[in-house]
């Protein structure tokens, strides 16, 4: 069984499905989103993180480390990829937590555990568990092991998906999950392939396969100024969905802010997001009301 590095555990989420919930992070996504506010969560590797304002040049970490890759330099640690083992001795010294790894493999007993500690919040608010990434669905042995535990403790559970994984997988999951976030970034396939590096097709044919089938689905769309956010963009979002089997699909529309610069530099990488602008007020009200128009429920967030 394939096993994920879980980077992240998000509790009392109000944003990933309904009630207060706790979200669970995969590494690893088949897509290269530009806008993605979690770049940690692309690689399916342990990485690590360092932040330069938190280091206090103590040298704590280059003492630490057993093949001698970190150095201490006036800007901060500078570490030597080529030597750089990824044992993460370096976070476990650092006192300020300066240096970070992200990626932890953890068991399904484990998740399950850190789960059920959150139930109080689940039965006030209707909540439950999401799996997010990442992409969940890249291990789907694993993801189906902790949704049936979850399952059979009553313990609403969602799935936060990119859809760009085989159908057969798609929906064998489908069949042991409560909910389904389904991402929807764009309708264009050749515009879809320059912003996330792969194309749409098979993300468009898996959502409607997964309509067909009857499980329930949430359209979560992230709003890029620029970029998705036009009239004929929005229209062919809510065409498409409008055309989707089943009941009505609620429509959660998530607009960008420029949150991820950050972690970009912890990670010591570069992205050009000159192209993205955050949707302004005017353009989530239009979006809403294009999605009105043909008969389908869009909020914000969610």
């Amino acid at each position: 069984m394939r096993r994920p590095l879980v980077f992240d555990i998000k509790r009392y989420s109000i944003n990933d499905g309904p009630g207060i919930r706790v979200t669970i992070f995969f590494k690893g996504c088949p897509l290269n989103c530009l806008w993605c506010h979690n770049p940690e969560s692309i690689s399916p590797k342990v990485q690590k993180l360092f932040n330069a304002g938190k280091c206090i040049g103590c040298g704590e970490c280059c003492r630490a480390c057993p093949v001698q890759a970190c150095t201490l330099t006036p800007a901060g640690i500078v570490t030597d990829q080529d030597l750089c083992t990824l044992c993460g001795k370096c976070a476990e010294v650092c006192p300020t937590l300066a240096t970070e790894m992200s990626g932890q493999y953890r068991s399904v007993e484990e998740l399950v555990a850190i789960i059920e500690k959150e139930r109080p919040f689940f039965d006030q608010s209707g909540g439950g568990v999401t799996f997010s990434g990442g992409e969940p669905l890249l291990f789907p042995e694993f993801l189906v092991r902790l949704l049936d535990v979850c399952g059979r403790k009553n313990i609403h559970r969602a799935i936060d998906t990119s859809g760009y994984v085989k159908a057969e997988t798609l929906l064998e999951v489908a069949g042991h999950a409560d909910l389904f976030l389904y991402d929807l970034k764009m309708i264009d396939a050749a515009r879809h392939k320059d912003y996330t590096g792969v194309d749409n097709q098979l993300i468009l044919d898996n959502l409607r396969l997964l309509a067909e089938s009857g499980a329930t689905i949430q359209v979560r769309i992230p709003l890029i100024g620029g970029v998705n956010d036009d009239v004929a963009s929005v229209n062919a979002f809510a065409d498409y969905v409008a055309g989707l089997a089943g009941a009505s699909k609620e429509i959660n529309l998530l607009p960008f802010h420029d949150v991820a610069r950050g972690k970009d530099l912890k990670l010591g990488q570069v992205r050009d997001l000159s192209a993205l602008q955050e949707p302004g007020p005017d353009s989530v009200a239009r979006a809403l009301g294009i999605f009105r128009e043909y008969g389908l429920t869009a909020s914000v967030g969610g």
